[in-house]
């Protein structure tokens, strides 16, 4: 699986014109599954969404504190285009991406979890294959990626 994740004031997510899911300060998680992916590809990155330090402490220490300490939230939303092979030609290859099917079923096992191991009320998603608008506030701007499995695994 592969993620992006961007340290947020705020992040919301319009599906036909109709705001579904919004967050304050917090982080907002794009994230997709690649074929081979398993639960526990998503378990990891869960457990890496939400322990991530992207935030200072009180005394000014950098890069102390995760979205579970500042008591922050969790906009997930799928995005199989981060697979994309783009070193021939100019039009991206899709193939790294894992099918519809099971990438649908692996989302939302890893949304679950992220649920699960925080507050499920301040965990928001967006809504799976549909074409959504995501609108957010950069928070520094902070984004990182972080692949878990697969041949580019860190």
């Amino acid at each position: 699986m592969k993620a992006i994740l961007q340290r947020v004031l705020s992040a919301s997510v319009t599906v036909d014109k109709e705001v579904i899911s919004s967050i304050g300060k917090g982080v907002l998680v794009f994230a997709a599954v690649a074929p081979g992916d398993t639960e526990k590809e998503a378990d990891s990155l869960a457990n890496k969404v939400l322990k991530m330090k992207m935030w200072d402490d009180e005394a000014g220490g950098r890069w102390k504190k995760a979205v579970t300490d500042i008591e922050g939230e969790v906009l997930c939303v799928s995005q199989f285009t981060l697979l994309a092979k783009t070193r021939k030609g100019t039009k991206p290859d899709f193939h790294g991406a894992a099918n519809p099917e099971e990438a649908g079923r692996l989302y939302q096992y890893f949304v679950q979890k992220v649920r699960s191991l925080y507050q499920e009320e301040r965990v928001k998603d967006g809504k799976f294959q549909a074409m959504m608008e995501v609108a957010l506030v950069n928070d520094g701007p902070v984004t990182l990626e972080v692949q878990i499995g697969g041949a580019n695994a860190e």
